[in-house]
């Protein structure tokens, strides 16, 4: 029997704990023991950097964008609404895409209260997570310099940092499908069953937050584990069939749940026609992204505008016009994510990317089949290219902030193949190669910001200058080998393809961001400059926006006489848009730009504000991109008695009811849900509602798109029916009626 001395039973522990918080205290300081010592030091400040970026005056975006806003007030007071993603909490109606992000902003709401800072920093501490896990991805396979790299290129991503700022989906989607790759690499390196599992949760998840947009990259990572997988190949397509089971999982428990839920006691569907999550992940959300066939949609056509005088081509007839697609969502093909409404969010670093995969397969050839680098190569390169087509030729809705999804594998090639071909300067290949992707990348730098000449013009220049210092510099360490000349070509290099987008991307944290589609980078770029196309001999057309389009005999301008350049989603600058007397940002274009028309007005040349009276007004009753801006009149009125009704109010589209809810902290209903195009309710149910008394007010001025692309009239068979049933009234400037009131001549 062993005799323990008392005292060191005492002592013993104690010192144990005290010696090991001193060690993991060390170890996250100092980080591997291989590592040199300022690698710890440097991840750490690039984490807390890129914290800083995603959360500094996050505040000032307010509820960013109200549709998914109201889901997280929604979910903070109802878990029946955030379990089903419901835009409110008496549960009518859900979001057009499942709730996993929504879940993560909820729990937060609940428990830091209902803010814009509960709702945003969530989103931010995502991207910090996943800046971070794609450092720890390269880092398996290449040197610390490699991942933090590719960690920098991710984070100063301009679109990066918007739609990690902001409160739409994307941000989670794009954090678990970093954790996927990095799992996929993990099971690579010893054919783990585990990790491959654990990558199909993790995309499992995805598709609970994004639905099919998750299912991107699965070809890039099954062909990397069938190539690179150091097993027999048989095994090899049992472990993918059990990571496809994970994946099914991970994502049907929650499908199968909502499927079998009766539907009489769980909200309706958002975004379907028959109140079927399957039809939504199938059409809506699915195949109808690829094809542009979306019921429902918004964007199946453009309405014509005629400007004064002019005379229509014939066959056009003011009927729908197509443009760029079937949906009207910007010219497809190979060149679609380097044009003005996406080159700046995300194309900067494109062509080094491509570049610089080419490199790595060409330095990597003759290395054994299972070799690391190589597979990684593979991986982030799929990843890459198969995202790169899909969004290049997908015809249905397209939004220039889902090219997000490309931030993390155009920073893992960056950092990969620009480490791997510098370690190689040596090489007169490397050096050259390395060269020619600065100047690449220089001259791609120089093309975009020459599309916004007047923000910052010297940068475009200093950009050059150091591009070609830098390429020099390159070329002068195979003669010299000094540390000087190494470290003038590594610091000029990087100045040179980090300093544009980082320009953009500081330019997108201090500006505030709202509405549905969001865009980074100074204004004048993305969505919001009007697309053109020739309709014949002397007749243009202008996009104007979805759904929306103007015809005349020349290139149509804005009120200022200049064709319009707008930053979608972005606030204006005090003294430009809006109406007098509003409140900055409170103008009638969703865009947030600068001049256009208040909401509800008339713009110059003739056009209208769009579909139901402004396609997205930023003030008064929102529309189909922005949502509504109630006064504290319309708030109070409709916060009294407030308990009497399941809804205070009822509006058609999601966003015009978002704000009046946020606003008022009760439920209002959604009709017809983001498009105003579900038939949910119809005009029988919408009738028993309102005969059992569970609707206070109906809101007028919302934007339903009615049939249009094969979507429900129900929204504007219920407006009919209330405006010759029920009185109106006017409070500042929007139109109630009240439900609880009919006319006295109503005709049922």
């Amino acid at each position: 029997m062993t005799t323990i001395h008392p005292e060191a039973t005492v002592a013993a522990p104690g010192l144990t704990t005290s010696q090991g918080l001193r060690d993991r205290a060390v170890r996250l300081v100092r980080g591997r023991e291989a590592d040199p010592r300022w690698v710890r030091p440097c991840l750490l400040g690039l984490l807390v950097v890129t914290g800083l970026l995603y959360i500094w005056t996050l505040g000032e975006s307010g509820w960013a964008n109200s549709f998914y806003a109201a889901a997280v007030q929604a979910g903070s007071e109802s878990w029946k609404a955030m379990f089903f993603g419901s835009s409110d909490a008496a549960n009518f109606i859900t979001v057009d895409k499942p709730p996993a992000s929504l879940w993560v902003m909820s729990l937060s709401a609940r428990v830091f209260g209902m803010n814009s800072w509960s709702m945003l920093v969530p989103q931010a501490l995502e991207g910090v997570a996943a800046v971070g896990l794609l450092y720890l991805t390269v880092r398996r396979r290449f040197s610390p310099a490699a991942g933090l790299l590719a960690g920098a290129v991710m984070a100063l991503t301009p679109v990066a940092a918007l739609m990690f700022r902001f409160n739409n989906p994307d941000a989670l989607l794009v954090l678990l499908m970093v954790a996927a790759a990095y799992a996929v690499l993990r099971a690579q390196e010893t054919a783990s069953t585990k990790w491959l599992v654990w990558a199909g949760v993790f995309l499992g998840f995805g598709f609970l937050t994004k639905m099919l947009q998750a299912f991107v990259v699965i070809p890039a990572f099954a062909v990397t584990y069938l190539l690179f997988a150091p097993t027999g190949w048989w095994r090899r397509v049992r472990q993918l069939l059990a990571a496809g089971a994970a994946l099914v999982a991970a994502a049907g428990w929650w499908i199968l749940t909502v499927e079998l839920w009766p539907a009489s006691s769980r909200p309706y569907i958002g975004g379907s026609q028959d109140n079927s999550i399957l039809e939504l992940t199938l059409g809506y959300n699915g195949l109808g992204r690829l094809n542009g066939e979306e019921t429902g949609s918004v964007g199946g056509g453009m309405r014509t505008v005629t400007a004064p005088g002019t005379e229509l081509p014939q066959g056009m007839g003011g009927g729908p016009v197509r443009a760029g697609g079937p949906g009207g969502w910007g010219e497809t093909g190979w060149d679609r994510l380097f044009n003005p409404e996406n080159g700046g969010q995300v194309s900067w670093l494109i062509p080094a990317a491509l570049a610089l995969l080419v490199a790595g397969l060409w330095v990597t050839r003759r290395r054994k089949l299972v070799d690391g680098q190589r597979a990684a190569f593979v991986l982030w390169g799929g990843w890459l290219v198969t995202t790169m087509v899909v969004f290049s030729y997908m015809q249905g809705i397209f939004h220039a902030y889902y090219n997000v999804a490309l931030a993390p594998a155009i920073g893992a090639l960056v950092g990969m193949g620009g480490v791997l071909l510098w370690e190689k300067r040596r090489s007169w290949k490397a050096v050259v190669a390395l060269a020619v992707t600065v100047g690449l990348s220089t001259w791609w730098a120089y093309r975009l910001l020459d599309r916004t000449p007047d923000w910052h013009p010297w940068l475009k220049w200093a950009v050059v200058v150091a591009g070609a210092l830098g390429a020099l510099a390159l070329l002068a360490t195979l003669r010299f080998a000094g540390r000087v000349v190494a470290v003038a070509a590594g610091g000029l290099t990087l100045a040179a393809v980090l300093a544009a987008p980082a320009a953009y991307t500081a330019e997108t944290v201090t500006t505030p961001h709202t509405g549905s589609i969001p865009s980074a980078g100074p204004a004048g770029v993305g969505m919001g400059g009007p697309r053109m196309f020739t309709m014949g001999p002397g007749m243009y057309a202008t996009v104007t926006g979805p759904g929306m389009m103007l015809i005349g005999p020349g290139p149509q301008q804005g009120g200022d006489g200049q064709a319009q350049q707008q930053n979608p989603g972005q606030a204006p600058a005090p003294g430009q848009g809006g109406q007098p007397g509003q409140q900055n940002g409170q103008q009638g274009r969703p865009d947030g730009g600068r001049g256009g028309a208040p909401q509800g007005g008339t713009p110059p040349n003739g056009t209208t504000t769009g579909p139901g009276g402004g396609y997205g007004g930023n003030g008064g009753p929102g529309g189909l991109l922005n949502g509504s801006k109630p006064s504290k009149e319309i708030t109070d009125l409709l916060k009294k008695d407030a308990s009497d009704y399941t809804w205070v109010a009822a509006a058609i589209g999601s966003n015009s009811a978002s704000g009046y809810q946020l606003a008022t902290g009760k439920p209002v209903m959604a009709i017809g849900g983001f498009n105003g195009s579900d038939p949910a309710p119809t005009l029988e149910q919408f009738k028993e509602m309102v005969a059992d008394g569970r609707i206070h007010y109906f809101i007028g001025g919302g934007t339903g798109m009615g049939a249009q692309m094969g979507g429900s009239n129900a929204s504007q068979e219920i407006s009919s029916w209330v405006t010759a049933n029920f009185t109106s009234q006017a409070v500042d400037g929007i139109t109630l009626y009240d439900l609880t009131q009919p006319k006295t001549t109503a005709t049922g």
